[in-house]
């Protein structure tokens, strides 16, 4: 089979810069444009389309329990769309198909998530809100779940994997950076079509690029000139307990969650941190963000210098560790002295977090790509598919768990919480609370890869070339045995 060359890959991971648009969307603009602040209701006409506060069961937000929801929708769609795409028969591939099947309605159900019909507090907005959201995690799954699965079935070697991997980091960085530009050009158009279109606009603009850049790799890439897979013949729960069997795999998964978390809540938080925390101009979050992109992917080339040198695991854990470090600074906004301008933290969290950015946004993938491909050595069957869904579940999960943290956390402390609650927007105290949350889930990310087995999972690796019959039944009775320990 072929191997995909250096051009091909980048046009691969500008699917990467399409979905990322979209899921950057969410992450940045479903809190801030439906729980807005109380400066953008009064001076910029926003309008509140859901009951604000902690009204479900006195610590839920309805945004947060909304979101909350959708992620059990996920928990069925993720495993079962991998199982499907994995024991696919398509003439044209495994994964391709699902990809271009699902890019134009994931890009139209992101806008329409953003137009709740009602101009004003209503339970038809909450339902809307509701339907739409399951739509897009539906959509998202159907792309990103196959999508994933070729980072193994493309790579063909463990420099391809972090070529790869490398790649699609830039591009979900260059997605997320430009879904924050309605920062920018919202307040432009905000004097001629209102607070809400104006956001919508640049929604619509955001989602026809990309839907564009989802569906070319989908047009100029043959899946079956690449990749020679048998399909699955596992059904959905076995091929999903096969992967959870892998014990690198758990403790790698685990560990995922807490970044997923801990990345959420940096990119839904920092319009708040800007507004609430520092109080400066909103448009601060777009400077911040653009910059730590741009230093984020000047630290690219010295990742694969770290990985060689210390390996994916050490490496990640030391991510993790700068990831918080921002974080505390976050936390010690409220407390700096006067005299140090207002945007000078953002300055300095955005450097802290750049480096552990570049970090997390390559390696992850490679290892669940490394996992996948010791797995399929290991057993002689091929369900790259399953691994990379659950780790979009854990993904999914992460957001979902952040977004409900956030939305209930950032609200404390509010004056007349309870005597009026049209009042209830982020506070300093809950953005600082955010905040040490935060710290908190990347210390434990950090933690729980200390029991990660790269070693083992290198071993596999490295049997691929020279693999004999012999040499693969040592290792599953090796396999065995930890399992036993494990018990």
């Amino acid at each position: 089979m072929k191997r995909l060359s250096k051009k091909q890959m980048i046009i691969f991971a500008i699917g990467q810069l399409g979905w990322s648009i979209l899921s950057g969307i969410i992450n940045a603009w479903l809190v801030t444009f439906y729980l807005p602040t109380q400066a953008d209701i009064s001076e910029n006409g926003a309008v509140q389309y859901i009951q604000p506060g902690l009204i479900i069961l006195g610590f839920l937000t309805i945004l947060g329990l909304i979101t909350a929801l959708s992620r059990i929708f996920d928990a069925i769609t993720d495993p079962l769309i991998a199982n499907i795409s994995d024991r696919s028969r398509n003439k044209r591939g495994r994964r391709i198909p699902f990809m271009q099947y699902a890019a134009i309605p994931l890009s139209v159900v992101t806008v329409l998530l953003f137009c709740a019909p009602v101009e004003a507090i209503s339970g038809i907005n909450v339902l809307w809100i509701s339907v739409f959201i399951v739509l897009f995690y539906l959509f998202m799954t159907m792309y990103c779940t196959p999508y994933n699965a070729l980072i193994s079935e493309f790579g063909k070697t463990q420099d391809d994997r972090m070529f790869i991997s490398t790649a699609i980091s830039l591009t979900f960085f260059a997605g997320t950076l430009l879904a924050y530009t309605p920062f920018v050009f919202a307040g432009m158009l905000r004097n001629a079509v209102g607070f809400g279109w104006s956001y919508r606009i640049c929604f619509i603009v955001l989602a026809v690029v990309a839907c564009v850049c989802m569906l070319l790799p989908t047009f100029l890439l043959k899946e079956k000139e690449f990749v020679d897979t048998k399909p699955s013949t596992s059904n959905m729960f076995k091929s999903l307990a096969g992967a959870f069997k892998n014990r690198a795999f758990r403790v790698f998964i685990f560990s995922d969650f807490m970044y997923w978390i801990g990345l959420t809540l940096f990119q839904t938080g920092l319009p708040f941190f800007v507004k609430v925390s520092m109080g400066i101009d909103e448009s601060w979050t777009m400077i911040f963000m653009g910059g730590m992109t741009i230093l984020s992917a000047c630290f690219y080339p010295i990742v694969g210098k770290l990985v060689k040198k210390y390996g994916k695991k050490k490496t990640v854990m030391a991510a993790f560790v700068g990831l918080a470090l921002a974080y505390v600074v976050a936390a010690l906004i409220p407390i700096l002295p006067d005299f140090i301008p207002a945007f000078l933290p953002g300055v300095l969290i955005c450097i802290l977090a750049a480096l552990p950015m570049a970090r997390l946004g390559i390696i992850p993938q490679s290892m669940v790509a490394d996992i996948a491909e010791a797995d399929a050595i290991k057993t002689g069957e091929n369900k790259e598919g399953m691994f990379f869904a659950a780790r979009t579940f854990a993904m999914k999960w992460g957001q979902s768990f952040a977004m409900l943290i956030f939305t209930s956390l950032a609200i404390i402390g509010v004056a007349d919480q309870v005597t009026n609650t049209n009042d209830i927007t982020a506070s300093v105290l809950g953005m600082t609370l955010v905040a040490i949350t935060a710290v908190v889930f990347c210390v434990a990310g950090a933690v729980i890869l200390l029991m990660y087995d790269e070693k083992r999972i290198e071993h596999y690796l490295n049997m691929k070339n020279g693999n004999s019959i012999g040499r693969r039944a040592e290792m599953n009775k090796e396999d065995e045995g930890s399992v036993s320990e494990d018990k």
